[in-house]
This record gives C-alpha cells, sequence and structure tokens, in this order.
C-alpha cells in the first residue's frame, strides 16, 4: 500500500480506474465539459449526465459495468469557492452498475478502496443512509445501515446508527460516541433529477443515497453552524464520495414502484479524496492545486496563508477555463461564453488586488495545462492555442480594468447615502446578506461598468460589495431600462435587414411564430439535435429561420420536416406558457439559447397535452396562438419554399402558411 503522502492525486485517479478495471469495469471516456446537443444545460455538471439515457434503461455499449474520471463545472458555486469544499471545476471519479450489482458489493468496494488502497484510517470516516418516507411507503433504508455497521465492525470499529431527520435537527443534536451511521432525510440522502423526494419528476428512477464523510477533526468546526454532525456545512465533516442506489421509479399518480432493475451511480470528487489523502482541509494544498498557488506567490510577492481567498479564486476559476478553451469555448457575452468571460475577468481581478498588474495568463495557464497533459491529452495538444485564447482576453479587459476601477472610486467620493440593503441573491453560500452601505451606484454608472469597461453584471455587484457600495432596486431597475433601450436601438439600427423581427402581434404573424417553434423541433427531429436557431424573420406574410447545419438540407430531409409540422398541426395540440426562474427552465428542458438574453424569469411555451409529452417546449416571449389547429385554419397546409444558405455553417428556410 502507498503511504498516505506519497500518492498525489493523478495517482489517485489511475488507482480508482484501475481499482474498478480489475473488477470488470469498463473505462470510458469522459464527456466534453461542454456537452454536445444538450439545450438543457450549459455545462456538464456530475458523472452520470452523459449517462442518463442508459441509468433510465437504455443498453450502454460497452457493457452493465461502467467507470471513469469526469472534469466537472459547476458555475453556481463561484461563491462558495474559498471554503474547504467548494471548487467550480473538479472531476468526479465514478462507476456504476446497470441492473448488475447493488448495496453490498459498491459500499464494500468503495471502502476498500478508501482503506486499502489510498490508505485512510477508517475511523476518520461518517456515512449517512435514507431515514425513509412513510407517507410514500418508503422504508428506511437499514439495509444500507447494517452493511455498513458490519464494514466498520471489520475494521474493530463500533458503529452506533442513530437517526437525525433534517441538517437543522442535526445541527441542534449533534454527535455522540461511537455514533457512525446517520439517517437523514431526502434532501440529504434521496437522489432524483428534480431534487428531494416531492421534487422527482414522473417516470424517473430515483433512490435513496449513502454518503461517505471524512472527519478533519473538531478543530475545523464552525460553532456558527451549531453542533457537528456529518451534513452540516460547519467544515469538519466533508462529503468525499455519494452512492445512489436507483430502486423505485415515480408514477403518474405520484407514488413510487420499486425498479425490477435497480443500477448504482457512485460519484467521489478527486479533489475532495486527495484533500482527505493527506488529512488537509485545504483542498488547494493537494498537487492539484499547489503548484498554481506557488506560481501566485513568485508572481505576487505574496504569501498563500494571509491571501487564501485571492488565491483560491484565481487558481480555481483560471482551471475551469482552461478546460473551457480546450472544449472549443470563447469568451463573449452569450451562454458558455459569458460565463468564461466572467470567470476569467473575476480572477483577473482578483490578481490585480494581489499587486499582479502585468499580464499572469501567460505564466500560470501554463502551470495548469502542464498539471493535467499526462492524462487529458487534448490539453497538451491545444496548450499553445488556449494560451493565446486566454492571454487575449486579458489583454482586453486589462485595459479598461483600471479605467473602470475609477468608477468606483468616483462614487466613494460622492455623498454619503448609508442604509441597509439585501445581497441575498448575490451570495448563496456565504453568510452576506444584509449589510450596511455608505454609498449607492447610479443606474448610469452601473449601464457604464458594464457596456464602456467590460465588467460582467455580477463582477459589479462583487465589486460594490466589497467596497460597501450598494445597488438597489433602483440601481437595478434603472440598468435594466438602459439595457433595454440600447437593446432597441439595436433592433431600430437593424431593421432595414431584419424586418419585422418577432415583435408582431397580428394573428398571421402568430401563427408563423409558433410555426416557426413546430418547424424548429421538426429540424431536430429529422436532422439530429446539433440543430440550433441562429435567428428568424417573422412577418404576416411568411416565415424565415436560419439554423446551423454544415450542409444542404436534401429535398427527402425537407419534406419529412414539412409532414411533421403538418402532423403537429393536425393533433391541434394546445400551445400554453408558464413562467419559470430561468435554472428552472432549463432544468425541465426547455429548449432556448440561453445566456444574457435571458432575464431571471422566463416564459416557456408548451406544445402538447399538460399529462404527455410536449411536442415543443421552448423558451420565447411570444406570441403564440392558443392551438396549433389555428395555423391549418381554411385547409391551409404548411409548406417550405426554399432553402439556401445563409453563412458559413448556417442554413435559411423561408415557409408559408398556404
Amino acid at each position: 500500500m502507498v503511504k498516505l503522502t506519497d500518492m498525489k492525486p493523478q495517482q489517485i485517479r489511475s488507482e480508482y480506474l484501475k481499482f474498478f478495471e480489475q473488477r470488470n469495469h469498463a473505462i470510458i471516456n469522459p464527456a466534453k465539459l461542454v456537452p454536445d446537443n444538450d439545450p438543457t444545460t450549459l455545462f456538464t455538471g456530475s458523472g452520470m449526465q452523459s449517462l442518463l439515457p442508459y441509468l433510465l434503461g437504455e443498453k450502454h455499449p460497452e457493457g452493465v459495468r461502467l467507470a471513469d474520471s469526469q472534469p466537472c463545472f459547476r458555475a453556481q458555486d463561484i461563491d462558495a469557492v474559498g471554503d474547504n469544499r467548494h471548487t467550480t471545476f473538479f472531476e468526479m471519479l465514478g462507476n456504476w452498475s446497470l441492473g448488475d450489482y447493488f448495496k453490498e458489493q459498491q459500499i464494500h468496494w468503495f471502502f476498500e478502496f478508501l482503506t486499502e488502497v489510498i490508505g485512510l484510517d477508517a475511523n476518520r470516516l461518517y456515512v449517512s443512509a435514507f431515514i425513509g418516507d412513510e407517507k410514500n411507503g418508503i422504508p428506511r433504508d437499514d439495509e444500507v445501515a447494517d452493511i455498513w455497521k458490519k464494514v466498520f465492525e471489520e475494521k474493530g470499529i463500533k458503529a452506533e446508527i442513530v437517526e437525525i431527520g433534517t441538517q437543522e435537527d442535526g445541527n441542534k443534536r449533534g454527535i455522540h460516541d461511537d455514533e457512525r451511521i446517520f439517517f437523514y432525510d431526502d434532501k440529504e440522502n434521496w437522489w432524483s433529477r428534480g431534487g428531494s423526494l416531492g421534487k422527482t419528476p414522473i417516470g424517473d428512477p430515483c433512490g435513496p443515497d449513502s454518503e461517505v464523510f471524512y472527519d478533519y477533526g473538531p478543530q475545523n468546526h464552525n460553532e456558527g453552524y451549531g453542533l457537528a454532525h456529518p451534513a452540516s456545512d460547519s467544515g469538519r465533516f466533508v462529503e468525499i464520495g455519494n452512492q445512489v442506489f436507483m430502486q423505485y421509479r415515480r408514477l403518474e399518480d405520484g407514488s413510487f414502484e420499486p425498479l425490477a432493475s435497480k443500477n448504482v451511480d457512485f460519484g467521489g470528487g478527486l479533489e475532495r479524496i486527495s484533500a482527505a489523502s493527506i488529512d488537509s482541509p485545504d483542498m488547494f494544498k493537494t498537487a492539484l492545486f499547489w503548484p498554481i498557488i506557488e506560481k501566485l506567490q513568485k508572481l505576487s510577492k505574496k504569501g498563500y496563508e494571509n491571501h487564501r481567498e485571492s488565491m483560491q479564486i484565481i487558481a480555481d476559476h483560471l482551471r475551469g477555463a482552461t478546460f473551457l478553451a480546450v472544449d472549443g469555448v470563447a469568451p463573449s457575452n452569450k451562454e458558455q461564453g459569458y460565463v468564461m468571460r466572467r470567470f476569467l475577468r473575476r480572477a483577473i481581478r482578483f490578481a490585480f488586488e494581489l499587486g499582479i498588474e502585468q499580464n499572469f495568463l501567460s505564466e500560470v495557464v501554463p502551470v495548469i495545462a502542464d498539471l493535467y497533459a499526462d492524462d487529458y491529452p487534448e490539453v497538451k495538444a491545444k496548450r499553445e492555442e488556449v494560451i493565446t485564447l486566454l492571454v487575449r482576453e486579458e489583454k482586453v479587459f486589462r485595459h479598461t480594468l483600471r479605467k473602470g476601477l475609477q468608477v468606483f472610486e468616483k462614487i466613494m467620493m460622492s455623498p454619503i447615502s448609508s442604509g441597509i440593503v439585501d445581497n441575498s441573491e448575490l451570495y448563496d453560500h456565504k453568510d452576506r446578506f444584509k449589510v450596511e452601505y455608505k454609498k449607492t451606484m447610479d443606474a448610469e454608472d452601473m449601464f457604464r461598468l458594464y457596456d464602456t469597461f467590460g465588467f460582467p453584471v455580477e463582477l459589479i455587484k462583487e465589486e460594490a460589495f466589497m467596497k460597501g457600495i450598494a445597488i438597489t432596486d433602483d440601481t437595478q431597475r434603472g440598468f435594466d431600462d438602459l439595457m433595454e433601450e440600447q437593446r432597441e436601438r439595436s433592433r431600430t439600427a437593424a431593421k432595414g435587414t431584419f424586418k419585422g423581427g418577432l415583435s408582431g402581434d397580428s394573428l398571421m404573424h402568430k401563427k408563423y411564430h409558433s410555426a416557426a417553434h413546430l418547424m424548429g423541433q421538426a429540424l431536430r427531429d429529422v436532422l439530429g439535435e446539433g440543430v440550433a436557431q441562429k435567428g428568424a424573420n417573422i412577418t404576416d406574410e411568411r416565415l424565415r429561420f436560419d439554423f446551423s447545419w454544415p450542409e444542404k438540407v436534401n429535398p427527402e430531409q425537407i419534406k419529412q420536416v414539412e409532414d411533421i409540422v403538418n402532423e403537429q398541426i393536425a393533433k391541434d395540440l394546445p400551445v400554453t406558457f408558464a413562467e419559470y426562474p430561468l435554472a428552472e427552465a432549463r432544468a425541465i428542458g426547455a429548449f432556448g439559447e440561453f445566456g444574457d438574453k435571458y432575464g431571471e424569469k422566463v416564459k416557456v411555451y408548451r406544445m402538447g397535452a399538460e399529462n404527455e409529452k410536449p411536442y415543443s417546449l421552448e423558451i420565447c416571449g411570444g406570441p403564440h396562438v392558443d392551438h396549433t389547429g389555428q395555423l391549418g385554419e381554411g385547409g391551409k397546409k404548411f409548406k417550405i419554399t426554399k432553402e439556401e444558405s445563409s453563412s458559413a455553417g448556417v442554413r435559411r428556410i423561408k415557409a408559408i402558411l398556404i
């Protein structure tokens, strides 16, 4: 067995894959960080994301036992970087059983890997299980608890089983001597695509899970969270792996039935397991981060211990940006490119705070690339291309960064207007909520920072928070108005080439707008999910639709699209809409060009009966008909009149109702 402090994260990754390969698992290639043909999400955020079809019953070509190490990106954790458990970019070690082995083997294997291969002290491991749900007829997972009890006792460790309930219950109760196996509710120990038990989607597989925690000791407990227990956020216990046991399916009446074929879905963060392997609650001291930190210390001439948060944010964000660039993402103001730009500019801003005012990405990105070159050939192959791309973005932002910061200084010199502002929407993971401020930002200054100096909105808010400058509701409304005025100017300027747009509200306009939804989905049905809308021009006389496709759409495919659209018109599908937060719209599978063109709340239009899978589910502002049969009134049919090239990689279709 390798000594505890001798195993690097790269070795842990390798040993994990070898461990499961020896147990007849096929080692599969990781999915791209930016998912192919998946409009529901911007990034791959978990190991199981690309395997969902197989967890739903589809046969995997590599068999029923799989394992991998999957790079993941969770932009929503941006404000959590700086605690001892969160990074936005990480690797998820995963193994799956598709109807093969189940709880007994999975628990024994993971415990063996942690204690015998990596060398973790079993006395530092604690576990959780599902407490059950009497209302839904799901029993307490005593099977898992009994397996864990036996596993610990084989190591000579007394393992008492205790019911906790909610995280809040645990904060009040804490843990006692010899307690090692803890039952929690569905918010902690139930897995479904919707989250907790009550949010499990109809028809989906789901089930209890069992999490494994590493105990960093009472010196790492933050009493502000209450008493210590495994599911607390206090810092003492950190989850290093989660075993999901998919053994139920939710029925249309909301009840749950056992699955005939049960699956295992395991995920464990490489960075967290690596930190446990050196008994350090600080992941940034592992070999996947420390070379980056050392470079930042050298460039800034400042020590890590006094500048932890800044250096952690820079290291985390640049790792994520590097992998995004490898996957072909470039900084922009839309979708993945917007997230990448935000992360890069935030890293540059914190580097400026450290006194690194010269270009530094050319120094740091090569360190990151070299950390992954041996295990990810694509990183090695694109090394120079990625460095060039990221350095270019740095130069663009540094050119205006100093001038933008002068705007904040000007605000600080303005007359005092003290009060309290609620920043809870900005900081989800840190205790930064209602705070006092001494200055207020004008909407014009906020717009100037965004429009002239290239500060992402979130970076403006964060910088304002750090300086005690309030962005009030009035500031935000004024900023939104200025943004809308700019969009209107852009629309007015574009009328010559995009006449009609999507702003009409006549009945024919509504018909053609609704036809665009049907045609977009029909194109995806015929050509594949690689079709993405690139523009639309709708008038009362016809529909024009631009979409990504590398070659001419042949006459047979055109006919198929026409037939599908006319079939949906004949079905007279109801057309309804509901408003959702953008993240929730994505989660339910609504199609749309996500990015800064949408606000926090969006309209999702559904074409199809409420109790059936909709034919079309799309984010859109309207206008639409009330049911698809209206498109066929008077015996009219949908007809494509022309298919042509619009630009490189983009095709254009014109269609009418005739």
